[in-house]
């Protein structure tokens, strides 16, 4: 188990996708089919719809609240956000999807290191209280909270 610090708090399960690199969710994500849509990306083309996302941090756009909102609406968001450096931009989108009624979703701020040890597709459940929960060596080998600054 792995605790994070809540930016939206949520439960959510799904495969974990973890992104090699950071991304602008303004062009970078189809909200539509919820695919990596930027070609430069080193994920192009992976779905990130119903998945755990590791994102190591969200590039640019102010914009991304706006597509975070529209893969909401449109049942193509992620299970759970998890965040490598927080990004209210992002949260935002969500926070504003859940006062629309539309479905929540947790995100949370994370340590890439914290969960170093999970392969891609491994089963993963976010709780409200920024648990991070799963099978496989990172969480039986007591990997423990991970801490934060500040």
């Amino acid at each position: 188990m792995v605790r994070g610090r809540v930016l939206v708090a949520g439960e959510g399960a799904g495969p974990l996708l973890r992104l090699k690199a950071p991304i602008s969710f303004w062009g970078g994500v189809d909200p539509v089919s919820g695919r990596v849509a930027d070609p430069r990306h080193p994920d192009w083309g992976r779905c990130i719809a119903g998945t755990v996302l590791m994102v190591p941090s969200a590039v640019g756009s102010s914009s991304s609240s706006a597509i975070m909102l529209e893969l909401l609406r449109n049942g193509t968001a992620p299970a759970a956000v998890l965040m490598g450096r927080a990004d209210a931009i992002l949260a935002l989108g969500v926070v504003v999807g859940r006062e629309l009624g539309y479905a929540s979703i947790p995100v949370v701020e994370v340590g890439a290191a914290e969960l170093a040890g999970l392969e891609d597709g491994t089963a993963l459940r976010v709780t409200s209280d920024g648990r991070v929960e799963g099978a496989g060596p990172a969480f039986r080998a007591g990997t423990g909270p991970a801490t934060f600054p500040g």
